[in-house]
């Protein structure tokens, strides 16, 4: 007896085909993984400030999408007051706010003449309440401006974020282009939640500014996400993501699929947003979007959750649980798959520190759980997984009937 292991021919030859069978599934995820991280060093560079150049002047819409954000869209609305005359209207569309959403709508708008306060149509049956408000605001939009910029009412946008993110899509030729934040995080739970289910979307889909695929892997943010005008009307708006609750990715793959160019960059010192409050929240709000089956075939939803808990929900369980076994038993294939899996957790954690230029923890009472994260990850794999067969009935305050289809086909 071994550390309470019997090391006996038929307990080696269980463990050799456990190990096997571990090995047959985590090795080729493992490589899809560092095919999609090597990307990172070849990407493109994050978005600097920029001035507003004379060709840029009246050029840009900006669509702030509105239900009870009171507490979260003044820093918003201050942040969208500091861009330069590139803006040529702000239309903030509200959802029938119960809260003083108006109210303060309407008194930043005494200050700044290009705030205007839109009052939101009725939500059809079809329709998610997000993708309907920006398509309400896009139909009233002035026609003379050339882009379109959906912007989130928990978002902080720096002064120079609009030219700049002209500029990046006028470089890169992109018709549809959206950009990554820095998130704010301030209380324990949340410090070590959300950044292992961001890394669940990193895992996916490369580091923001990277290109791993084909239009149904494209990525994207509708906290930021510019879109050219035409190209928005040649798609009839947000009419194709009506029914999706991650509205901005189905938008995305759908233009991509048209062979309109889209982009994912990085935007983290431009733009911070402020999420959610606390582990809970975050859980129940974010987690339930993550998924992206609204906006991806069902079998590319099932292939990335049995993707994610292969590389990133197994390996922590799994270097604790093989510890006494791989020394009970010697074998060679159970010690490396022991090996492999304290790999990818010490893997895990590089990439935390990573990813830390992609947060602002200024606020937080206890910073240092941020780089705790890696032991949510089993967690973040799982809300996955929860969240790949479940359809949300509720969202930011509205409820939605369960037989609301989704766009994965």
């Amino acid at each position: 007896m071994i550390n309470g292991w019997e090391a006996t021919d038929n307990g080696s030859v269980l463990w050799g085909a456990i190990a096997l069978g571990l090995l047959v599934v985590q090795l080729p995820a493992v490589a899809i993984l560092f095919s999609r991280l090597l990307q990172g060093p070849g990407r493109e560079r994050p978005l600097r400030p920029r001035d507003t150049t004379h060709d840029q002047l009246g050029s840009v819409s900006i669509l702030v999408p509105t239900l009870n954000e009171v507490d979260r869209l003044g820093p918003c609305l201050d942040g969208l007051s500091l861009q330069g005359y590139e803006v040529r209207e702000v239309l903030v569309i509200d959802s029938n706010s119960q809260d003083g959403t108006p109210e303060l709508v309407k008194a930043a708008a005494q200050a700044d003449p290009r705030l205007r306060l839109l009052p939101d149509d009725p939500l059809p049956a079809d329709w998610v309440g997000r993708p309907w408000a920006l398509h309400t605001g896009f139909r009233h939009s002035s026609e003379l401006s050339r882009w379109v910029l959906g912007i989130d009412a928990d978002t902080r946008p720096k002064p120079g974020l609009v030219a700049a993110a002209i500029a990046a899509a006028e470089a890169g030729n992109y018709d549809l282009v959206s950009f990554a934040p820095r998130f704010v995080l301030n209380s324990p739970g949340e410090l070590v939640l959300q950044p292992a289910l961001l890394m669940t979307l990193v895992y996916r889909f490369g580091p923001a500014g990277s290109a791993i695929g084909g239009p149904t892997r494209a990525m994207a943010n509708g906290q930021c996400f510019l879109v050219r005008r035409d190209r928005l009307v040649d798609l009839g708006g947000y009419s194709c993501a009506k029914r999706s609750f991650c509205d901005d990715v189905t938008l995305a793959r759908y233009a991509a699929a048209q062979g309109m160019k889209v982009g994912f960059l990085d935007g983290g010192d431009l733009i911070e947003v402020r999420m959610y409050e606390g582990a809970a929240e975050t859980w129940k709000e974010w987690g339930r979007s993550l998924d992206l089956k609204d906006a991806s075939p069902r079998a590319q939803t099932i292939g990335d959750c049995l993707f994610l808990f292969a590389v990133q929900g197994l390996p922590l369980p799994l270097s604790l649980l093989l510890i006494e076994p791989a020394c009970a038993t010697a074998s060679w294939l159970l010690t490396a798959v022991w090996g492999l899996n304290l790999a990818l957790v010490a893997m895990r954690f590089a990439l935390n520190w990573a990813i830390a230029s992609s947060y602002n923890l200024s606020g937080a009472t206890f910073p240092w759980l941020f780089f705790l994260s890696p032991l949510a990850d089993p967690l973040a794999a799982l809300r996955i997984g929860l969240s790949s067969v479940q359809t949300p009935t509720q969202w930011r305050g509205r409820s939605y009937s369960p037989a609301v289809p989704t766009n994965a086909g």
